[in-house]
């Protein structure tokens, strides 16, 4: 049997007489320098100060509507392309790369309250408060040529929101119930309604394509299967969900944005208690959208900011906000995964990065290796002190952040409050809740 030994000579390590100094090991490796940590700190903070100096998200301003943009849709097939709805039922079609108009349709009267782009990308659907639902081309029509929708049908209650399957000719409505619509008919394949007025908002799982989601009225998010005659399950929540985005990488996970100023990242396997709770806004969160990577999500507020959150983060990494923009109506995430688009109440969209000091156009080789090398280095040393200080510190408008420091004063009360009552309660007689069970109300099936 052959035996390994570790085996350690004292002459390197023992001093041959009290008198002699000490014996430092020592790797002759000329890679290696005893000052390297040292130096790569100081290289991390300057690299976490310039990244800090060299944020300058905003890029560029698209203004053309006439009222305040209610929503936005990205085209399927194009980077460039960006289609935006107004609160005066205006449609226009942008062209990013050269922040110009292509082309404007009055679509409805009222208010455009959806719109989604076919998966082929060659007509768009909208939805509005004159209940009707039009399929329109994407193509701007010829010299001379009237602009007509493709087709038109006329429901009997007011839509409020819409969304398109990702592979077949199927579309998603909610109003007074959620319907499925074949493009071919002129009625709806099947409805659904669980005892609720009125549905908010409704999405398509991107992964597994036969289900979908909806928001109700009744502070509830329902859950369906396509290929069910009736709803699979809701959740009741303390407060009302604006909207929500399923996750396009991770199937059974969804982002939900309440009145409550939180997100609320749930698993639909288990919807008894959310996965993580997102705060940090200080208004009602009226819109979110996911990076195409599935880790990032932004989402947009009443408080006049966007914020981006890592999916598994409970605060946000980054906060937008301008003087002009006023509250904060809809937002997408470009499908390259660079920018974030913001459609707000005073008639703008908004083009911003989604990495704030990332430099744009083409870079050198050498640009390339210095850019992922203080990568790099800012993630090694990103829990020391200094380093995370800089990272994290915004500059936000005065009246957010008094708001902040407010709700943080009144959670903390809360909070004081609780303990109060438990310490002098029969022990066992009031539980401690969670901060992620406190805001669900129950989970029906």
């Amino acid at each position: 049997m052959k035996v390994k030994v570790l085996s350690r000579n004292p002459d390197d390590y023992v001093r041959e007489t009290k008198l002699d100094i000490q014996r430092v090991p020592r790797n002759y490796d000329p890679t290696l320098h005893p000052f390297e940590v040292g130096r790569e700190y100081t290289r991390a903070l300057n690299a976490t100060k310039l990244e800090r100096v060299f944020a300058k998200p905003f890029l560029a301003s698209l203004d053309g509507h006439r009222d305040g943009v209610n929503c936005m849709a990205k085209h399927s097939k194009s980077l460039s392309t960006l289609l935006s709805g107004s609160c005066d039922g205006e449609v226009k079609v942008w062209n990013l790369s050269t922040h110009e108009c292509v082309h404007t349709l009055q679509a409805h009267e009222g208010f455009v309250r959806g719109m989604v782009v076919r998966y082929c990308g060659t007509s768009f659907f909208t939805v509005g408060d004159d209940k009707t639902i039009k399929q329109w081309k994407m193509a701007a029509p010829a010299y001379g040529e009237e602009e007509e929708p493709l087709n038109t049908i006329l429901g009997k209650t007011v839509f409020t929101g819409l969304d398109h399957h990702q592979k077949d000719g199927v579309f998603a409505t909610c109003g007074q119930q959620v319907d499925i619509w074949d493009e071919q008919r002129t009625s709806p394949i099947r409805s659904f309604s669980w005892g609720v007025d009125s549905f908010s908002s409704v999405s398509f799982n991107p992964v597994e394509t036969e289900l979908l989601a909806s928001c109700a009225s009744d502070r509830s998010i329902v859950l369906y299967d396509m290929r069910e005659s009736a709803p699979l399950k809701k959740v009741i929540m303390t407060m009302r969900s604006n909207t929500l985005c399923w996750n396009p990488m991770e199937a059974y996970y969804f982002t939900s944005a309440n009145e409550d100023y939180n997100l609320y990242t749930y698993d639909m396997r288990y919807l008894n208690r959310p996965v993580i709770v997102h705060m940090d806004h200080v208004s009602a969160v009226l819109d979110v959208d996911y990076s195409p990577t599935g880790k990032e999500f932004v989402s947009a507020s009443f408080d006049k900011t966007i914020r981006i959150f890592p999916k598994d983060g409970g605060h946000s990494r980054e906060v937008y906000h301008t003087k002009r923009m006023q509250h904060v109506i809809c937002v997408k995430w470009s499908a390259d995964n660079k920018y974030i688009l913001s459609g707000s109440d005073e008639m703008n969209i908004r083009l911003w990065k989604a990495n704030a000091a990332e430099k744009l156009g083409v870079l050198t080789p050498r640009e390339k290796v210095a850019t992922n090398y203080s990568q790099k280095l800012k993630e090694k040393f990103q829990h020391h002190p200094q380093v995370r200080r800089i990272a994290r510190h915004r500059h936000l408008p005065k009246n957010i952040f008094h708001q902040t420091k407010e709700l943080r004063v009144m959670k903390e009360a809360r909070r004081r409050k609780e303990r109060n009552v438990r310490k002098h309660s029969r022990p066992g007689s009031v539980p401690v809740v969670s901060e992620k069970e406190k805001h669900v109300v129950t989970v029906v099936k």
